[in-house]
This record gives C-alpha cells, structure tokens and sequence, in this order.
C-alpha cells in the first residue's frame, strides 16, 4: 500500500460542526418559500441538509418545481451570517499546520461559494492548495468529480491520496473515485473511522497510511 502524500478533506461534519449552521440557512429559505423549518431532531432531513448539494436539498425539501426559484433565493443570502454558527472541530487547526508542512492538502464539499468565505473567516486558507466546491464540477459528491478534480489540482496519483469524510456520499464518491476514504467520527461500515484530528496526523504518518 503506497504512503499517503496528500489529503482531501470534506468540509461539514469533518472540518467544523456546521449543523446549526446549515439549518438556520435552510430554514431560512424554506421560510420564504412558506415551507416549517427542518428541526435539528428530525434526522433525515437535518443530515439532509448537513450533506447533501443545495439543488438535491431544496428538490427533497421544496419539490423539484421550486428548485430554480430556491437557488436564486438562496443566492441573494449572505453565508456570512451564519459562519459565526460553525465550530471548527477540536484540534483542526493544529492537525493542519502538522499536515500542510508534510504533504499538500486540499477541500472537497458539496457547499457552493460559501466555503472560500468559511476559510477566510477561520483563517485556514494558506493550509489548502486545493478548494473543489459543487460549483466547480457537474456532478457533486456522491459522484467522484470533486475528488478527481482534487487531486488533478493536487498533483498527485489518486492512489496516493487520502480522503476525509462523515457521510455515505463521502465514502461512495471515494470508492467511485479510487481513492482511499477514512471516515471521521462516524460508524460507516467497512471503513477505517478515526475519532479525531490528532489520530489523523498520527494515521497519514504511518508507512502504508494506516491502512
């Protein structure tokens, strides 16, 4: 098994804990639209919206005929608002000075233009050679577009990658992509899953990547 030279990571639920975030967002356009809110307990639709593309959001959530009108809605709002509701998860910022002095690293989400804004508000951005965002590719994850289009970014084989993520899109964009997947925090079968960003510095430096 090759070293691990790079990694991507995903954004929510592995970078920050966005979930408040990303309800009173969502919330906010279903409010326009008339629509009740998505409750932080009703799990479906709340890790709806913590993972999925906004298209496949607003089409699960408003019906698909309303799904143009939802994204020039949502357009018109400022993510800014709702940055200040996100937590960067324990230790992420050491994890990545670490990381961003041994191997490139790079982000892919399924969030749109948000996400060069949450970087820059956190101060994260010289730690990433790569942001691939679902406004950069056809498909968002759990297609492989983003992490093919990372890596290319990158530089590097896929097989000498890492991927970061929380979710079963995660896992499946990896598998689809052919690039290793660790999840995070998370209990997806049949993948490795670390509990935090100081068992990751610790994993990316073992010979074969922990695996």
């Amino acid at each position: 098994m090759k070293e691990v030279c790079g990694i991507i990571f995903d954004c929510d639920g592995v970078l920050f804990e966005s979930r408040q975030a990303n309800l009173a967002y969502y919330n906010d356009v279903l409010d326009h639209f008339g629509e009740s809110p998505v409750a932080a307990d009703d799990e479906p639709r709340a890790h709806l919206c913590h993972t999925a593309a906004s298209p496949e959001v607003f089409a699960a959530l408003l019906g698909p005929a309303r799904v143009a009108r939802a994204l020039d809605y949502a357009a018109s709002l400022s993510y800014r608002q709702y940055i200040p509701l996100m937590l960067p998860e324990p230790g992420v910022i050491e994890a990545l000075q670490t990381l961003s002095e041994r191997m490139p690293l790079a982000v892919a989400t399924n969030r749109g233009t948000s996400m060069h804004e949450i970087l820059v508000h956190f101060g994260l951005t010289q730690y990433f050679k790569a942001v691939v965002t679902s406004r950069d590719v056809a498909r968002p994850k759990p297609h492989p577009d983003m992490l093919e289009l990372a890596a290319c970014r990158l530089g590097l084989d896929k097989e000498k990658l890492l991927f970061v993520g929380d979710s079963d899109l995660d896992a499946a964009a990896a598998g689809r992509a052919g690039i290793r997947f660790v999840g995070y925090k998370g209990s997806l079968q049949g993948a490795p899953t670390l509990c935090s960003h100081a068992e990751l510095v610790a994993f990316s430096a073992a010979p074969s990547g922990g695996i």
